[in-house]
């Protein structure tokens, strides 16, 4: 979905996660949503990576359902913000109008939907152990060209370490999450779209 963000990078942050126990058990589909449904309000650094091997850094915000915010570092200050209905693509460089998409149309959605149900007749397509994490592919099982997601949890406790976004295209974006950081007081204008437009000076759409 983001078109901006080294392989050697990718392959050491990588490494944390086949550090897992080689013989943990797959976790179900119902602890995974249940999961899920109980994140709430969460910060994260995270690590982006593009299909072209390129990296950025920044700050994940997630209020469920439906808020998403993520924020990248300097030199791409780049950001992109759900509030629910919207997700909205700010170009750090310009004050050109932000790229707008329906949130129900990202693989995203499947995550941050009021009520995530991984067990849902054809939503996942694959679901396995891998050195010690939990894969998951998920998709719309109405809408498969929207993309997919895959999801990689550990266990005990069970924590979302890491998602691949496969778009309509085929494009693929990678993110790294950071220590998750829970129960935070987020402002509501962290995710509203026209509150950014305003902050940047960028005139309303009408």
């Amino acid at each position: 979905m983001v078109q901006r963000f080294s392989r050697f990078m990718v392959a050491m942050l990588a490494l944390g996660l086949m550090a897992a126990p080689a013989l943990a058990q797959r976790i179900s589909l119902g602890e995974l949503s249940g999961y899920l449904n109980g994140l709430g309000v969460v910060e994260a650094e995270f690590t982006q990576i593009n299909s072209d091997g390129s990296i950025s850094l920044g700050t994940l915000r997630i209020s469920r359902p439906g808020k998403v915010r993520f924020e990248y570092a300097p030199p791409d200050r780049a950001l992109v913000v759900s509030d629910g209905n919207q997700v909205a693509i700010f170009d750090g460089k310009s004050n050109i109008p932000p790229e707008r998409y329906p949130m129900r149309r990202t693989p995203l959605n499947l995550i941050l939907a009021p009520q995530v149900n991984l067990s849902q007749d054809r939503m996942v397509t694959r679901h396995v152990e891998d050195a010690g994490t939990t894969r998951v592919r998920a998709q719309d099982p109405q809408h498969p060209e929207y993309g997919h997601i895959e999801l990689v949890f550990t266990a005990n406790p069970t924590e979302l370490r890491q998602w691949v976004i496969t778009d309509n295209t085929g494009g693929q974006t990678t993110v790294i999450l950071g220590e998750m950081r829970k129960g935070a007081r987020l402002n509501s204008d962290l995710f509203s779209i026209e509150a950014e437009l305003r902050i940047r000076g960028i005139e309303l759409d009408r």
